[in-house]
């Protein structure tokens, strides 16, 4: 078997020697752990809807290998090839999302949907890897062009795919790539002045979404008073979090799963919690700090502005959307439909964080002089 020497120059050899290795291997480990978790949860989910017991587990399995072929084929372009690739994905995106509004398909309110023929396509999560790099790219213009409107501009692409995300509706992905938006402008050198207006945009648009959407403000409501309203998964969540103790129920013991309709997507992590109790719950938390810790500490000292901005808004929606998932499952937020990256049941999703992985290896591999371009 070829192994691959520090003198090896070939593409895979360049790759292996530049790459983040802890980074990915602890991307290895999370998508592990969520593989077990897929096999845990999902059968009496697939069994109490009728469909084959293995169902999710098959689809799941199908495409984690096609996740991260995808994760490691980014990972291999140079800084160029990512600008393309994004600018790619976030126009197919936006077709995707005009798309839906017209012939999506609605599930539980909500259409966020395209059906292929036994595969259901949301666009939206293609969106936050595709839109971080480019906001990126637009605010590291000022390096070269200190005329170019960058804070107008990458404001306009944000408010132009809120209203699209808000159509569906969907205010928790907008409510992500908000954050992901004010982290990009935070960093690049925003006033503080519009720091503070922009803080307080983000008031006045939650209770802006509290009162024009309805599923929000029954969430909200039962979150601070849990007898107004079905809080059923969450308490089931967290009476599976009671029972799982230090070190769990055991593989297959838990029973959480047989009753909680989004086992395999929303509420995982309470699997995980009853029946593996609270060290693997701390490992699994672990594991995501360190990638998003990782990832930020590779560009500390990185000249690139580009380079920064992409990095720190693909780590920030990394890790909003793991806290997003593992807070509503033990009840420190409203619940909101966000899956757990490598760990949930979930194509798009999959495929879509496995895409922003490898665009942070990426961006974070070594380079000449760390400012240069591999």
């Amino acid at each position: 078997m070829r192994t691959l020497g520090r003198t090896d120059t070939s593409l895979v050899g360049r790759w292996w020697w530049t790459v983040d290795r802890w980074t990915l291997a602890a991307l290895l480990l999370i998508a592990g752990l969520g593989a077990v978790l897929t096999l845990a949860a999902s059968p009496a989910v697939a069994e109490r809807i009728g469909l084959d017991t293995f169902y999710f587990a098959r689809r799941q399995f199908v495409f984690l290998p096609l996740a991260f072929a995808l994760m490691l084929a980014t990972s291999l372009l140079s800084v160029r090839g990512i600008r393309r690739v994004s600018v790619g994905v976030l126009g197919l995106s936006v077709v995707g999302l005009i798309l839906v509004l017209l012939v999506g398909t609605e599930i539980k309110g909500a259409t966020r949907w395209i059906d292929l023929g036994g595969f259901s396509l949301q666009p939206s999560e293609f969106v936050k890897p595709s839109v971080a790099v480019v906001l990126a790219g637009i605010l590291a213009a000022r390096d070269t062009d200190r005329r170019f409107p960058l804070y107008a501009s990458a404001t306009g692409l944000f408010l132009l795919l809120a209203a699209l995300l808000l159509l569906q509706p969907d205010v928790g992905m907008t409510m992500v790539l908000a954050c992901v938006w004010a982290a990009q402008m935070f960093v690049s050198g925003l006033p503080l002045a519009f720091v503070g207006i922009i803080a307080a945009a983000f008031v006045g648009a939650g209770i802006a979404a509290y009162f024009a959407f309805h599923h929000v403000q029954a969430r909200v409501d039962q979150f601070f008073d849990p007898s107004s309203g079905d809080g059923y998964q969450v308490m089931r969540g967290l009476e599976a979090f009671r029972n799982g103790g230090l070190f769990g129920r055991g593989p297959g013991e838990g029973q959480v799963k047989a009753v909680l309709p989004d086992a395999h997507t929303d509420f995982v992590f309470a699997v995980a919690g009853e029946e593996f109790g609270l060290l693997v719950c701390l490992v699994i938390v672990g594991l995501f700090a360190f990638v998003v810790l990782r990832g930020l500490a590779r560009v500390l000292h990185e000249r690139d502005l580009f380079i920064v901005l992409s990095v720190v808004g693909l780590v920030t929606m990394f890790a909003l959307q793991a806290i997003i998932n593992m807070a509503s499952a033990i009840h420190l937020i409203p619940p909101k439909g966000m899956t757990l990256p490598f760990v949930s049941y979930g194509g798009s999703s999959l495929l879509a964080i496995a895409l922003a992985m490898g665009m942070v290896l990426a961006l974070t591999r070594k380079r000449p002089g760390m400012g240069g371009t591999p």
